[in-house]
């Protein structure tokens, strides 16, 4: 039978099609809150589907002749190659959705293709398994693989069954001579509520509200953006980067919180090159700079003041209520600084990946990055550590960078802690 009727990515597409702009069935999929992956029971070979438009889009304007003729959503599922997982013990199923806007008469009016892939786990495999078994059982589940390969698929399992793991000693090696770590989730961008693609309008409406307001719309923009597949649509919406860029600018000095959830927004973007366009437009770069020149001075004054404290306790030893007002001094200290860390630490990581182009890096050696990066060899932050020695060793490159480097007087003593930290 025919699936039910896609009513509002249908819609999406039809108007799409009014428009005469080329623009993806697939995203119109996504933002009717459904994604272009067929599920299992619906899932055949060279299977076709066709769903009747609803009335109300139908009812078009006089003028709107293209959308009048648009009747039918045809969808065709092709399966593929299938392959083994290159780490995991699972076969990786390759597949084709074909997405077409059909005519009254069936003439195609829109469409569209997209290579998909699903990722079978056979997480009972062991030395003991019947293959033969677990390949029918793999081809009954997956409608994507035609019963015609359940040769392949025990071929497949069998090589998966007998592949040599690597050591342990060598993964962890690995793993930790790898690419960097994104940053983790934290404080301000954790909330209890799931962000959808399709509420990006009220997302930006609380960017023009109060600070915690903003916050929340930050946060439930940064869940967005942290999945690649929605950079292209948040691309496509103007208001939105401009709505964080502006506040940005505005209000970064009244929440670390709020700037750290918009500099990461940045920071996904940063990591795919053919955004950092994009970044550049919005002067999200020099920005960033600014912010962690003013948050390493903010460090100085916070330390400046602890220590002021930490004399006053020790020329009077016995006075308790100094003490108490010591020690909740530096719990808060402690409090701004990890904020501060992860401020600094997404930020210096977004200024890296601009710094791929060696024009945008000379811009911020003008800046004085290498002194930033320098200074903040102080923390004890593991993570920030490794990610401004990486920044640091990329610049010294250049022996401009080098020199620089080692005109910074505490260099050297830095250098030394960072190295027996890590």
């Amino acid at each position: 039978g025919s699936a039910p009727p896609c009513r509002r990515s249908v819609c999406g597409a039809v108007a799409l099609v009014a428009k005469g702009r080329r623009s993806s069935i697939f995203a119109c999929h996504r933002q009717a809150g459904r994604r272009c992956e067929a599920s299992a029971g619906e899932i055949k070979n060279n299977n076709t589907q066709r769903t009747r438009l609803p009335a109300e889009a139908e009812r078009q304007r006089p003028g709107d002749m293209q959308s009048e003729d648009a009747r039918y959503l045809k969808r065709k599922v092709k399966g593929g190659n299938i392959d083994v997982h290159p780490v995991e013990k699972a076969l990786v199923v390759h597949y084709e959705v074909e997405a077409t806007i059909l005519g009254e008469m069936g003439n195609a009016m829109l469409g569209e293709r997209k290579e998909c892939q699903k990722i079978i786990r056979l997480k009972s495999l062991n030395a003991n398994t019947d293959i033969a078994s677990l390949a029918r059982k793999v081809v009954e589940e997956c409608k994507l693989i035609h019963p015609c390969k359940l040769a392949e698929v025990e071929q497949l399992i069998y090589y998966l069954q007998n592949r040599r793991e690597s050591p342990p000693g060598r993964e962890k090696q690995e793993k930790k001579i790898g690419k960097l770590k994104d940053p983790p989730p934290f404080e301000g961008m954790e909330i209890d509520e799931i962000a959808n693609i399709n509420d990006i309008e009220d997302y930006i409406e609380l960017l023009y509200e109060d600070i915690a307001d903003k916050v929340r719309g930050s946060a439930l923009i940064l869940q967005l953006a942290r999945n690649p597949d929605n950079l292209e649509e948040l691309l496509q919406n103007e208001t939105a980067l401009g709505a964080l860029a502006r506040v940005l600018r505005e209000d970064w000095k009244q929440s670390v919180e709020l700037a750290t959830n918009i500099i990461y927004i940045f920071f996904c973007f940063s990591s795919f090159s053919q955004f950092h366009g994009l970044i550049t437009h919005y002067k999200i770069g020099a920005l960033c700079m600014n912010i962690i020149d003013h948050e390493l001075k903010r460090h100085d004054l916070w330390q400046e003041e602890l220590n002021k404290k930490k004399k006053v306790v020790e020329d009077d030893a016995d006075n308790q209520v100094l003490k108490k007002d010591y020690v909740k001094t530096y719990k808060k200290y402690q409090g701004l600084v990890i904020k501060q860390e992860q401020l600094l630490r997404v930020a210096f990581y977004l200024l890296l990946n601009l710094a791929e182009d060696t024009r945008t890096e000379l811009k911020m050696r003008n800046k004085n990055i290498v002194h930033m990066l320098v200074k903040s060899l102080d923390r004890e932050n593991f993570e920030l550590l490794i990610l401004v020695m990486s920044f640091l060793k990329k610049l010294s490159v250049f022996v401009e960078n080098k020199n620089d480097m080692v005109r910074e007087l505490y260099f050297c003593s830095c250098l030394c802690k960072t190295l027996c930290l890590c």
